[in-house]
C-alpha cells in the first residue's frame, strides 16, 4: 500500500502554477517532475505505474520527462495510485494538465520554426535568468528587426519574402519577454567579432550596435564583450545558453544550438560545467561598463 504523499500541498502547487503558467512547456516539465517525485515517494516502480493506467513503463518515463503531453485521466489515476487525495491538490494538478496541453503562441509559426526551437522559447518564457555566450551574432533577444532580417536572408537565401517576414516577426515577439512586467535577467557575453561583422551592411550594423548599447543599460540586461586580446575569452567557438528558474521543480537547462539541430542538456553535472564555462567567460571579458564603452566606440568603427 503506498505511503501518504507529502511532497506537494495546495499552496506549493499554487506557487508553481503562478510562476510557470506563462509557458505550457514549463508547466509540462513541472508536472513531470512532480509525478516522478510522488511515484518515488510512494515506493512505486515505473512499470507498476504504467500497468495501473493500462499502459507501459516507457509511457510513464515519457510523462515524467515531459516528452509527451499528459492526459487528464492518466494523471488523476496516477495521483490516486500514489495516494494523493486532497481535493485542492487534485484541482491544481488538473489545472496544470490543462495548461500543459495548450499550444504555445509560437506554434502559429510552425511553418518557419524548427521542431527543436519551440522548447527554447517556452523555457525562456519561464526562466528567471538567461545567460548566453555568442561567438558570431548578436543574441536573438537583442537584435533589431533589420539585423534579424539580414541574419535570416543569410541563413535562408531561398526563403520567400513571406517566410522572411514571418521569421523576423517570430523573433520580435520572442523579445517581448524582456519588456514584460517581471522580465528575466539576461546576461550576455559576446565575442568581439560580433561587433565587427557588418551583418546587413554598415547602416544596419550601426543601428544594431546603438540598440545593443541601449539594451545593455537596462537594469535587467547585462552585456559583456569578450575582446580579441584576452586569451581567457575562448569557449570552443560555439554559442551557449543557460537557463535558470525560480522553481525548485525545474532544474537548470543548457541549450546548445548547431547548424540544423540543437541539444538540450539537463543533467546537473553537465549544466554545472557549462555554468562554470560562462562564469569563466564573464570573469575574463570586459566589465559591463567597459563593454558599453567599446560598443559605443564601435558605432563609429569602419564597418564597410
Amino acid at each position: 500500500m503506498p505511503t501518504p504523499a507529502r511532497l506537494v500541498d495546495a499552496p506549493t502547487l499554487e506557487y508553481y502554477l503562478a510562476v510557470s503558467a506563462r509557458s505550457p512547456i514549463a508547466v509540462r516539465l513541472v508536472l513531470g517532475h512532480l509525478l516522478r517525485s510522488l511515484r518515488k515517494e510512494a515506493g512505486i516502480g515505473a512499470e507498476a505505474a504504467g500497468k495501473y493506467i493500462r499502459s507501459s513503463e516507457a509511457k510513464i518515463c515519457r510523462m515524467e520527462l515531459a516528452q509527451v503531453t499528459c492526459k487528464h485521466d492518466d494523471v488523476m489515476d496516477l495521483l490516486g495510485f500514489y495516494n494523493v487525495t486532497d481535493l485542492d491538490v487534485l484541482s491544481h494538478f488538473a489545472e496544470m494538465v490543462r495548461i500543459s496541453r495548450q499550444p504555445g503562441w509560437w506554434q502559429r509559426f510552425d511553418g518557419v520554426l524548427p521542431d527543436w526551437a519551440g522548447k527554447l522559447i517556452g523555457l525562456q518564457e519561464a526562466a528567471s535568468i538567461i545567460r548566453t555566450y555568442e561567438v558570431q551574432l548578436v543574441p536573438g533577444l537583442l537584435q533589431t528587426p533589420a539585423y534579424t532580417e539580414a541574419v535570416v536572408r543569410h541563413a535562408y537565401p531561398l526563403a520567400s519574402p513571406e517566410e522572411v517576414a514571418a521569421r523576423v516577426e517570430l523573433r520580435r515577439i520572442r523579445q517581448d519577454v524582456l519588456s514584460r512586467e517581471e522580465p528575466p535577467r539576461l546576461w550576455a557575453v559576446l565575442d568581439e567579432a560580433v561587433l565587427r561583422r557588418p551583418m546587413g551592411g554598415a547602416q544596419v550594423m550601426r543601428e544594431q550596435l546603438e540598440h545593443l548599447n541601449k539594451m545593455s543599460q537596462l537594469g535587467h540586461v547585462t552585456v559583456q564583450i569578450a575582446p580579441f586580446d584576452r586569451p581567457g575569452c575562448i569557449a570552443g567557438g560555439f554559442p551557449i545558453t543557460h537557463l535558470r528558474f525560480d522553481l525548485p521543480a525545474l532544474a537548470d537547462v543548457v541549450y546548445l544550438e548547431q547548424l540544423r539541430d540543437a541539444e538540450y542538456v539537463a543533467k546537473p553535472e553537465q549544466t554545472q560545467y557549462y555554468r562554470s564555462v560562462l562564469d569563466g567567460l564573464a570573469h575574463s571579458a570586459l566589465s559591463p561598463q567597459e563593454s558599453i564603452d567599446l560598443i559605443d566606440a564601435s558605432i563609429g568603427y569602419p564597418l564597410a
